[in-house]
């Protein structure tokens, strides 16, 4: 998943998971709720990236698929993960980048329970706008949804 706080993709990730109830989601949300007992504490990266590939190899080592819930706004995070479930053994990868303007974004943020700073969705907007997610990316494929 690609995309602003806002955007819709934990609502499409958990539409997903209807679908497929056998795949993995794996939430950042989650596992900095799990680590540090609050989804909006971010924390030290090492310790949320470790938790990532540790949830993307349970996948693996049951034959299931994942779904990955994050922003993934900046392009390095992205390619980053892109390698690491690589490595853990997906293949292929596919992206899916919804695209939700940047005001509703704010409008659905205004309504959530846990807000994100506006001026951090600016900045997500600004890295997505300034490095759009492409097959550059090591994706094998590129859904994007308008929203």
């Amino acid at each position: 998943m690609i995309g602003l706080p806002g955007s819709g993709k934990s609502f499409l990730a958990q539409q997903l998971l209807r679908l497929y109830p056998h795949y993995h989601l794996i939430s950042t949300d989650a596992i900095r709720a799990q680590l540090f007992g609050d989804e909006s504490i971010q924390g030290p990266w090492l310790g949320i990236q470790a938790q990532i590939q540790r949830q993307l190899q349970q996948a693996v080592t049951q034959g299931v698929g994942a779904i990955y819930d994050a922003t993934n706004a900046q392009r390095h995070h992205r390619r980053d993960l892109i390698q690491l479930a690589r490595e853990s053994g997906f293949n292929p990868i596919l992206g899916i980048w919804i695209q939700t303007t940047l005001q509703q974004c704010l409008q659905r943020n205004q309504q959530r329970f846990r807000q994100v700073p506006p001026e951090i969705i600016l900045k997500m907007h600004r890295q997505l706008c300034d490095a759009p997610p492409s097959l550059r990316d090591g994706l094998d494929s590129l859904l994007i949804s308008q929203t």
